[in-house]
């Protein structure tokens, strides 16, 4: 779960990638470093993160079996709000207790 700023958007083959700036991690398992890209496993612009627009992201670390692969998914069970300082407030409340 980390505060991101939407850079740019790109469709590549059957996904669209996001270039985020992470503005702040809330709980993460991974490392995460100032700009990252998400990728979202379709071309439909869905969720819609508007470029320029700060949300607060739930997204997984994705490798493949190969260990060629290695990215930021925001899959279906992710989520995509728009951030807010009430949001982040909530999300830092909950990541002491989890």
């Amino acid at each position: 779960v980390f505060h991101g700023r939407i850079v740019a958007r790109r469709v590549v083959g059957q996904e669209t990638r996001y270039e985020v700036e992470v503005k702040a991690p809330y709980r993460q398992r991974f490392p995460l470093v100032a700009r990252e890209y998400l990728w979202v496993p379709n071309t439909c612009g869905c969720p819609a993160l508007r470029q320029g627009g700060e949300y607060l992201l739930m997204a997984r670390r994705h490798v493949n079996h190969e260990h060629t692969l290695n990215r930021i998914l925001l899959q279906d069970d992710g989520y995509a709000r728009p951030w807010t300082p009430r949001e982040a407030r909530l999300v830092r409340e909950a990541a002491r207790h989890c």
